[in-house]
């Protein structure tokens, strides 16, 4: 009833919230994907985006059909990879940044495993500067992880809003300078932060710095400072500091896959892990709210 390509473009769009990057990121023309868009709407019977001159939104069929269609085509892979007898193999070097740690990414890399035991997966938890240069090193072998400002290198998985977070009862003093909560360089987290208080002439002083999300996140629920985070996966007890706090925005962050320039010896085992990751995406931030915050 649901064609696969229909589907997996559908799963592209609602990631994005993008035709165009959906179009990018499938390889296809902008017409394509809302071809697709169009019939998989046209199968169902129901709406599934609102999209006008400026936006596009899921409704609430879109994001009844985003479990479906994830799992309609985990099944697809499951039976293709069965009948065709092909099995993959061999040592895949994945590295996953911080941000990561407190999203359902563990439930997507079980589900590999499931499908595809005979592949030796290594998983490396990094900051994503540290993983750009990792991969750059040839020390992995695909990451999911913050693309670098200027960046246009890898897979959109999603964008976010960088905002400012802090425990529930924390106030600044906009006549003080702003505690920091950062990871160490080179976390491109810290340096969209640093960035954006020196161009609005806010003085500034770090105090935490910690490699470990878990180290963060415990400094900023004691009310030591403030940290800057992607919007969509707000740690819990963590809140968005209030705008009167006159902290400057922060701008968007890209989440991306970046394949090694060189091919891996387990590169349809990449391969086949950055699909994954791109058809469940939505697993690993909320789409139509978000978590943990206000």
């Amino acid at each position: 009833m649901y064609d696969p390509s229909h589907l997996r473009t559908f799963l592209a769009v609602a990631q994005t919230l993008s035709f165009t990057q959906a179009a990018g990121r499938l390889g296809l023309r902008q017409s394509t994907v809302s071809q697709h868009v169009r019939r998989l709407e046209d199968a169902t019977g129901r709406q599934l985006f609102s999209r006008d001159t400026h936006s596009v939104e899921l409704t609430e069929d879109g994001e009844a059909m985003l479990g479906f269609a994830r799992r309609i085509l985990e099944v697809h892979e499951q039976a293709s990879a069965f009948f065709t007898g092909t099995r993959l193999r061999g040592r895949l070097r994945f590295g996953a940044s911080e941000d990561f740690v407190l999203t359902r990414l563990p439930e997507i890399l079980e589900a590999f495993r499931h499908d595809h035991p005979e592949v030796d997966l290594e998983l490396t938890v990094e900051l994503s500067g540290t993983l750009h240069e990792q991969l750059a090193a040839g020390k992995l072998d695909l990451v999911l992880a913050k693309r670098r400002a200027r960046d246009r290198r890898g897979e959109l998985v999603w964008r976010d809003d960088l905002v400012w977070i802090g425990a529930e009862r924390l106030r600044l003093d906009a006549d003080r300078p702003v505690p920091l909560i950062v990871y160490p360089p080179p976390g491109i987290t810290r340096a969209l932060a640093l960035e954006a208080l020196e161009r609005a002439g806010r003085e500034w002083r770090v105090v935490c710095t910690s490699g470990s999300l878990n180290g963060l996140v415990a400094a900023a629920r004691a009310g030591l400072g403030v940290m800057a985070h992607s919007r969509g996966v707000i740690p819990p007890g963590l809140f968005r500091v209030a705008d009167r706090a006159a902290l400057p925005e922060l701008g968007t962050v890209d989440f991306v896959l970046l394949h090694a320039e060189r091919r891996a010896p387990a590169q349809e085992a990449a391969d086949a892990l950055a699909a994954a990751i791109l058809a469940g995406g939505n697993r690993l931030v909320p789409v139509g709210g978000r978590a943990g915050g206000r």
